[in-house]
């Protein structure tokens, strides 16, 4: 699944570390989101959303 969240992350000057505490998800978690390793869950996915005030949809794009 591609995924802005690391050009949203830079926007903001937030570290890795910075977004998975705001997330309450471990930094790896957060790198394997942005590098397409890891898909995240449902409310993970509503919590970026609310968190960058965007829709789910705006931050994550499925790859078809």
């Amino acid at each position: 699944m591609k995924n802005r969240l690391k050009v949203l992350r830079a926007e903001r000057d937030w570290t890795q570390a910075d977004l998975a505490n705001a997330l309450e998800v471990s930094r790896q978690t957060v790198n394997a989101i942005e590098k397409g390793k890891f898909d995240p869950s449902l409310p993970l996915a509503f919590k970026a959303a609310r968190l960058f005030e965007l829709t789910i949809e705006q931050i994550f794009q499925d790859e078809v």
